[in-house]
């Protein structure tokens, strides 16, 4: 017997129609990371500390806004590859702006990529073309600006009270205050998701883009929104990380789009779009954060790291194939009819 809604009404079977796969496919990922890093570290300590937990929310106070903004982007079936350029111009601007006066420094940085991705995304409302040839010009562009706005050389932050502030931890020494920043922006991002159009609407327009605008959905608008809103992530993420490091140096920061990508997609967004979830992401980025920061206190090399990320990845991709998708959702019917009657 089902729900109105269409849950089943035992509480097992409710269990298992939320969390067991394909749906809560980050929280497992993250069990069996945690699991897998365990079981490395064979009881030497060397995982399960302080240090490392502060070294995974710090790595996600780096990663979280990209990851978010790229998410998002992705559910409507588009890629926004220039988020790494908002990121590094956003993050110079702010260091050079705002060194008397942060918050000004703070929404420099941020107008940069809210503007870039509000006229990216009227070019491609405008010339009804993929994301990915418009964003990838906007990315080459937004790096070269950083790069000659800080002179090709790393640039110092001269206020060091808001450095120290950002990089004050709390919660036991688990967070910094920049973490709790960016967390804040999930809770906001998954309270609107769950509370307002807009998650339907995304995940309306990147299963069928048509079939949503004849629904009602405004795509065009919700497109330019989704490429401003995760310009101004993106930006705000660079802004964080440069006052937090207390300089800032354009090239260094480029090389944030490959983990946040990873992050969405292990947390669940699709390759093909119409899924995902703020929360999702948001497991994802710990879970590349805990290879990073796992792995690396474990005394792994960076070319280990990135083949275990790679492989992980490739395990995802396997994990969205429609037929196994398909005989995963029929595996966990069948049992929660059985749980049902039971």
């Amino acid at each position: 017997m089902n729900t109105p809604a269409g849950r089943p009404s035992n509480p097992l079977a409710r269990l298992l129609d939320t969390y067991a796969p394909p749906n809560g496919r980050a929280l497992w990922f993250l069990i069996l990371v945690i699991a897998f890093l365990a079981a490395l570290d064979a009881g030497g300590g060397r995982l399960l500390n302080l240090g490392t937990v502060f070294s995974v929310t710090q790595l996600f106070a780096t990663y979280g806004l990209v990851a978010l903004g790229f998410g998002m982007v992705m559910m409507l079936r588009e890629f926004d590859v220039s988020l790494a350029g908002s990121f590094s111009l956003g993050g110079v601007v702010a260091v050079l702006v705002g060194g008397s006066n942060p918050v000004l420094g703070a929404l420099a940085g941020m107008a940069v990529g809210v503007a870039a991705g509000l006229i990216q995304g009227g070019l491609l409302v405008w010339l009804r073309i993929p994301a990915i040839s418009v964003t990838l010009g906007g990315l080459l562009i937004m790096s070269g600006l950083a790069f000659v706005l800080s002179g090709g050389t790393t640039i110092s932050y001269p206020n060091r009270d808001v450095t120290r502030w950002l990089q004050e931890s709390e919660l036991g020494g688990m967070i910094s205050h920049r973490g709790l920043i960016v967390l804040a922006f999930y809770v906001l991002a998954a309270w609107l998701y769950t509370h307002t159009r807009i998650g339907r609407d995304l995940i309306a327009s990147g299963s069928n883009r048509a079939g949503a605008g004849n629904a009602g959905v405004n795509t065009s608008a919700l497109l330019v929104a989704a490429l401003t809103v995760a310009g101004g992530l993106s930006a705000l993420g660079g802004v964080l990380l440069c006052y937090g490091l207390a300089a800032a140096a354009g090239q260094a920061l480029a090389d944030v789009l490959a983990p946040a990508t990873a992050a969405a997609i292990i947390g669940g967004v699709s390759l093909g779009g119409g899924k995902g979830r703020p929360m999702g992401i948001l497991i994802g980025v710990l879970i590349i954060c805990l290879l990073r920061s796992g792995l690396t206190a474990l005394g792994t090399g960076p070319k280990a790291l990135d083949a275990i990320t790679g492989a992980v990845l490739l395990f995802v991709a396997v994990l969205d194939g429609s037929q196994l998708q398909d005989r995963l959702i029929g595996w966990k019917r069948t049992l929660g009819a059985r749980l049902g009657r039971s």
